[in-house]
């Protein structure tokens, strides 16, 4: 039977950095940093393939992919200690696209998937954060709602700006588990008013559509324009990666950045990027606040500096180059 799943993670992985054409940039990737011994959260890469396969089939790919996709799933549970949609305790996943090229901006992500509404409030009771757990579920029902279920960002962003202006609030992190609770629900009455249906609860049905909807940004217009000018192959195809979630929202013992191991501009050696507290990987691209230079991210917490300095040194040694690099703190 054809391999179509390569799990990675726990200092071991079954692909390695050798084989882009098969896991694309960001799978590759992965499987090469956890052999290389950096804490990679675990997970597995669909390969590029199942992509082309998808398209050919209807839109559909052969039941042993998903059989391979649940069997490499219950390896991350073992990892990881938790269950995909456990109620008391829930696996949560990210899902993202990683072509054989980088084709930054142009393809699909999706966080937080495995959120319903009892595995929502089992995180908020877990944690002892209704505030993180809630802020999770709006998170994915946004991303999801526009990238799986095609649903126009700005419907959601209405509501968002609506609320923060009645609470005559700046940041997002001024909003209460209790406000978030409400941008919730209304969330949710937006998918019902835009597909005729209900947020799916079934989290292995939100997995599928998930990774059908990463597929689907293969050919999105943006994406298809973007290897025309570049010319690169439509036949390629994305991997998808799909990873335990490592929260950088859980408050401010956490937090999310990137960076480079010298400076892009100059190759001076100086550790350059930035970080923001009590936020997840897309507030740092998205401008919503400020972020803070890496440098101090030493004066925030020493000990998770150093461990930093430490990974990326050795990245840039067992890559011999320059390293851009993004990361999660949580707690």
């Amino acid at each position: 039977m054809s391999k179509y799943v390569y799990s990675f993670g726990g200092g071991t992985a079954d692909g390695d950095g050798t084989m882009k054409d098969t896991l694309g940039g960001k799978g590759a990737g992965l499987a090469e940093m956890s052999r290389a011994g950096v804490p990679v959260p675990p997970g597995f890469t669909i390969i590029t393939d199942v992509c082309n396969v998808f398209f050919d089939n209807d839109k559909k790919v052969p039941p042993e992919v998903d059989e391979q996709i649940w069997a490499a799933l219950e390896i991350v549970e073992r990892q990881v200690g938790k269950k995909f949609g456990d109620a008391a305790d829930p696996l949560l996943l990210s899902v993202r696209s990683g072509a054989k090229f980088s084709m930054p901006g142009m393809m699909n992500t999706i966080l937080n998937l495995g959120l319903n509404d009892a595995t929502t409030a089992g995180l908020a009771e877990k944690t002892g954060n209704p505030r993180f757990a809630y802020d999770c579920y709006r998170r994915f029902i946004q991303m999801f709602g526009e990238v799986a279920m095609g649903i126009e960002m700005e419907h959601f962003d209405h509501v968002w700006d609506s609320l923060k202006a009645e609470r005559k609030v700046k940041l997002d992190t001024e909003l209460t588990a209790d406000d978030l609770k409400l941008v919730v629900e209304e969330y949710k009455k937006i998918v019902k008013k835009h597909t005729k249906r209900e947020f799916p609860q079934d989290v292995r049905e939100q997995l599928i559509m998930s990774r059908n909807a990463v597929f689907m940004s293969w050919w999105a217009p943006k994406a298809s324009y973007y290897r025309k000018m570049e010319k690169i192959s439509d036949r390629l195809g994305t991997a998808c990666n799909i990873q335990a979630m490592v929260f950088g929202n859980m408050g401010d013992t956490s937090c999310t950045g990137v960076g480079f191991t010298r400076d892009p501009g100059s190759g001076e050696k100086v550790f350059y990027g930035e970080f923001l507290v009590n936020a997840q990987g897309e507030d740092v691209v998205a401008g919503i606040r400020t972020p803070q230079p890496i440098s101090e991210l030493e004066i925030w917490n020493p000990g998770v500096y150093k461990q930093l300095r430490e990974i990326t040194a050795m990245l840039e040694k067992h890559y011999k180059d320059m390293q851009d690099f993004e990361f999660t703190v949580q707690e």
